[in-house]
């Protein structure tokens, strides 16, 4: 039986100086901090350089960690501002690329034409959320593809749950607008 230590106690031992606790840490993170950045930047690079910032931020600030939120929300607010700075500075807006890992199930899969067609879907979505606003973009992928209540978005972004509720309606009509004019 694999014992689970919770992240509060791994907070604690590297605060104490224990260098593996933030290890353990950073790998449960790594990956959920990615995928949160990739889909706000749009670009792996960019994503990739965000992580880091997190991982670096995390480890110089998590003595400022108040135990008054789970460190999940710590942790996305943290990498939704990170990657917004990093936008800013950049300017640039990039389309979604496929990763090795997706671009090998792709290769090995039996329906080659369905998943051509899945990937387009996702490739022309991820397109259009790099079109919205971030606040916009942010809620819709917190709600959308991290699947989190708007009072969870509402602990990890600061805002109202009706600003965030108005903010993903303007999102989700957007998209729609778009995907129509695309179409039509």
């Amino acid at each position: 039986m694999v014992e689970t230590v919770s992240d509060f106690e791994l907070i604690r031992s590297f605060l104490q100086g224990d260098q593996a606790a933030f290890n353990k840490l950073a790998a449960r993170y790594q990956s959920k901090i990615y995928w949160h950045a990739r889909r706000m930047t749009g670009d792996h690079l960019d994503a990739d350089d965000v992580m880091q910032e997190v991982l670096l931020t995390m480890y110089n600030k998590l003595h400022t960690f108040q135990f008054n939120s789970s460190l999940y929300t710590w942790v996305y607010r943290i990498t939704a501002t990170r990657s917004i700075n990093h936008l800013t500075r950049k300017k640039v807006r990039k389309f979604f690329s496929l990763d090795s890992d997706q671009a090998r199930d792709l290769s090995t899969s039996e329906d080659i034409p369905e998943q051509i067609d899945i990937r387009d879907k996702m490739l022309k979505l991820d397109g259009l959320m790099q079109k919205l606003p971030e606040r916009q973009r942010e809620v819709f992928i917190l709600r959308n593809f991290e699947m989190l209540s708007y009072e969870e978005i509402s602990a990890i972004t600061k805002k109202s749950v009706g600003s965030l509720k108005a903010s993903y309606f303007h999102a989700v009509a957007k998209i729609a607008d778009w995907m129509k004019e695309d179409n039509g």
